[in-house]
C-alpha cells in the first residue's frame, strides 16, 4: 500500500469527474495536471493505476495527478479526444487557458510517466 503524503494525507491520485476536472483547471495555478483516463475493466489501466498513485505522492509539490473513469465521464473523455485507454494527458496553464503539453496512449511504465512529469515540471529525470 502506498504511503500517505505527510502534508495532505493523500494516499494516491484523486479520482475526479469531468466537472471536478474543470474546477481543478481553474485552481491549479502553475502546477501541471496529469490526467489518467482509465476504465475499471481495462487490464493495462490496472497496471498503470498503482504507478500513477505512487507518482502522485512523489510529485505532490510539483504537479497534480488525477484519474478520470471514461465509462462514468464519456463526454469529458470525448472532449479530450481519448479513443484508447489508458491515455494520460498532461495539461499546463498557458496564460488564461490550460494547454495540452504531453500525451501517452497505452502504459509506458513508470519511467514513461516520470519522463512526462519531469518534462512538465522542469525537473531533472531521476535515475
Amino acid at each position: 500500500m502506498a504511503q500517505a503524503n505527510p502534508t495532505t494525507g493523500q494516499t494516491g491520485a484523486q479520482h475526479v469527474t469531468g466537472e471536478e476536472l474543470m474546477a481543478l483547471f481553474k485552481s491549479a495555478g502553475d502546477k501541471p495536471i496529469m490526467i489518467d483516463f482509465f476504465a475499471t475493466w481495462c487490464g493495462p489501466c490496472k497496471l498503470a493505476g498503482p504507478v500513477i498513485d505512487k507518482l502522485s505522492l512523489e510529485y505532490a509539490d510539483q504537479a497534480m495527478l488525477v484519474k478520470l473513469d471514461v465509462d462514468e465521464n464519456n463526454d469529458t473523455a470525448r472532449q479530450f479526444g481519448v479513443m484508447s485507454i489508458p491515455t494520460v494527458v498532461v495539461m499546463k496553464k498557458d496564460g488564461d487557458q490550460m494547454k495540452e503539453i504531453d500525451r501517452k496512449i497505452g502504459f509506458p511504465g513508470e519511467a514513461g510517466y516520470r519522463q512526462m512529469l519531469d518534462k512538465a515540471t522542469g525537473a531533472t529525470a531521476k535515475a
